[in-house]
Parts: structure tokens; sequence; C-alpha cells
């Protein structure tokens, strides 16, 4: 039943991030999210081009947080980047701990689209500042699983206050790490 007045576009970005959560973003249609608001898929389509634009806008401030982050580190090295690159990284995956959770599981599979290829990259290099740009195979394990594993506690704990939960990310993430000189 469609309602009397088209859906806007903020109306449509929470369903879709609704229904993402529910069923996924490979397991969500445009016809999904046109019938959670009430509207036609063709005004979900006059608002977004494709799903992939829908998502794109619907990630786009946590990616240009991310971006930031990168940013910062890029001139930096040792202790200080491990340092920037952990509370950076916490404050992004605690601030957007909601979008993080409804890609949980399709991460692997969005990186493949091309609006989303320069994160691995970001990634690669976030990795490399959480061991404190180390080769040492424990240091960049350790930082593959306090960086994984930060995203998807945000992701599964969205009960926990923030003031809460950045704290805890935090001290997790500073036993883990390979201290470096």
């Amino acid at each position: 039943m469609a309602r009397a007045t088209p859906a806007t576009h903020d109306e449509l970005l929470t369903a879709a991030a609704r229904r993402f959560a529910v069923t996924g973003y490979k397991g969500t249609s445009l016809q999904d999210i046109a019938r959670e608001v009430g509207c036609s898929k063709a005004t979900v389509l006059y608002h977004f081009a494709t799903k992939d634009t829908l998502l794109c806008e619907l990630m786009a401030p946590a990616i240009a947080v991310l971006e930031q982050l990168d940013a910062r580190l890029a001139d930096l090295t040792g202790a200080e980047a491990q340092r920037v690159a952990a509370e950076g990284f916490v404050d992004l995956a605690v601030r957007f701990r909601r979008e993080i959770a409804l890609l949980r599981g399709e991460f692997p599979d969005l990186l493949q689209q091309p609006a989303f290829a320069h994160i691995q990259q970001i990634s690669e290099r976030l990795i490399a500042a959480f061991a404190g740009f180390s080769d040492r195979p424990p240091a960049r394990i350790a930082a593959l699983v306090v960086l994984a594993g930060i995203a998807e506690t945000c992701g599964e704990f969205l009960d926990i206050p923030d003031e809460e939960l950045r704290p805890a990310l935090l001290a997790v993430a500073h036993r883990a790490l390979e201290p470096t000189t």
C-alpha cells in the first residue's frame, strides 16, 4: 500500500539500514526497501540509481572518517602510529557501530565493489600502523586480530554505552598489541 506522500531520501536511507541489518546487503532488494517505507521501487530509484549507490551514501560518513584516520597515520611511525591507529579506529568503530553491524559478514564481498576498492588499501595501512610498522609476524598477527576484533565487537554490542565500550576496547588493544620502540 503506497503512501500519499513520496518517501524522502533520509527515510529510504533509514529503511535500507534496517533491512541490511536484518537480511544483509545481498539479501535486501530495492523492492524490500520501498515496501518498508511504503513507496514504489520507482521512488527508491528516483533517489538512488542503484542499491550500490544507496549503500555508498549510507557508508560515506564512516568512510570519510576512515580516510581522515589514514591521512593522520601517513607520517607517523612506531609507537605513535600504533597509538593513533588504535585510538582513531576505536573512535570510528564506536561512532559508526550501527553501520558496522549491518555489514557484518559481508565486508569481504563489499570490498570487491569499485566504490569500496580503496578501503582494502586503507585497511592494510591501518593494520601496519597497529603493528607499529613492524614486519615481525607476531606484531602483524596481533594487529589484524585487534582490528577485526574491534569491528566485530562494535557490531555485536550495540547495547553497551559508548563511554563503557571505548575504554574497554582501548584496554584490550593496548594489552594485545606488541609494544614498539
